[in-house]
């Protein structure tokens, strides 16, 4: 796999920063995309080490590691990074590419595929944690809630310790999840000092947008033949994996289980990694059969 070349991308707000592994130029390899939300392309080197027969091209959303925001600072929606990734595909001038998105990635992508399928050959939609499609939605969303007003009022270490819990829980949430024992920061080795920022990509920008998002259902159903929707193997029955059922089931789509969990593809980046390789071999298995 060639080392990564790094691009940068000004768009309405923000400067993004993209990375190439491969030439772009070479129209018979392939274009992969490998995306998630808020992970930058810091979290993708052991995936994309997996497709060195493609053109792999990952990216830093608005707001996260190198991609600064020119705009201030606030939430944002799937449809704001819907945009920021048109404005890189039609910069890469690729024609229609393959798109593996992860977690909040997966929402941008569907938002993206309802405004733009011509620019997506197939998209492999992992675990979008779409809080507000759920059987349990009032429950999920007051949750996702409570975690950034905790992050507002308490701090990160406080709202981070919610939000692993939430991810982490089995099935569906009982209607007063909120009101259960409060997770210490410290036992997920958080800060239990609040330092005054609140700048947190996760925790402030992006949980309540990403999460309450709705896609357009009727704009994915006509393109429904580009997706695939992916669920863990160990994580089917947490938030993120059951709203990728969901959103499978709302489009008539077998979804497809890959190993692991929702890092699945992570080797060890962030010291927690999944299974790459199987994932790997997985995600080529379904490039192929598209």
């Amino acid at each position: 796999m060639p080392d990564p070349v790094t691009h940068t991308l000004d768009v309405p707000g923000a400067t993004l920063t993209y990375d190439v592994r491969g030439d772009l130029a070479e129209r018979d390899q392939p274009v992969l995309l490998l995306i998630a939300s808020p992970m930058g392309a810091s979290g993708f080197p052991t995936l994309a080490s997996y497709f060195a027969d493609r053109t792999v091209v990952t990216y830093d959303p608005r707001g996260v590691e190198r991609s600064v925001r020119t705009d201030g600072w606030g939430e944002l929606s799937p449809d704001d990074h819907a945009a920021d990734l048109v404005a890189l595909f039609e910069a890469l001038d690729a024609g229609p590419v393959e798109l593996f998105a992860s977690s909040g990635g997966a929402v941008n992508a569907l938002a993206l595929v309802a405004q733009r399928p011509d620019l997506i050959s197939t998209l492999v939609a992992h675990e979008p944690p779409l809080a507000g499609i759920l059987p349990d939605r009032e429950a999920a969303l007051a949750a996702c809630e409570d975690i950034y007003q905790t992050y507002q009022r308490d701090g990160m270490g406080a709202g981070m310790a919610k939000f692993i819990a939430l991810v982490g829980f089995e099935g569906e949430l009982p209607a007063d999840y909120t009101e259960q024992l409060v997770p210490d920061p410290a036992t997920f080795g958080l800060p239990t000092e609040d330092d005054s920022s609140r700048d947190d990509a996760l925790l402030g920008q992006n949980i309540r947008g990403c999460t309450s998002y709705q896609p357009d259902f009727d704009a994915l159903e006509k393109a429904k033949d580009r997706l695939v929707l992916a669920v863990g193997d160990e994580s089917r029955q947490q938030l993120a994996g059951r709203a990728g059922k969901a959103v499978a089931e709302r489009l008539g789509l077998a979804p497809v289980t890959f190993p692991s969990n929702h890092g699945g593809f992570l080797g060890n980046e962030y010291g927690m990694p999944g299974k790459p390789e199987e994932f790997a071999a997985r995600l080529r298995e379904v490039l192929a059969g598209r």
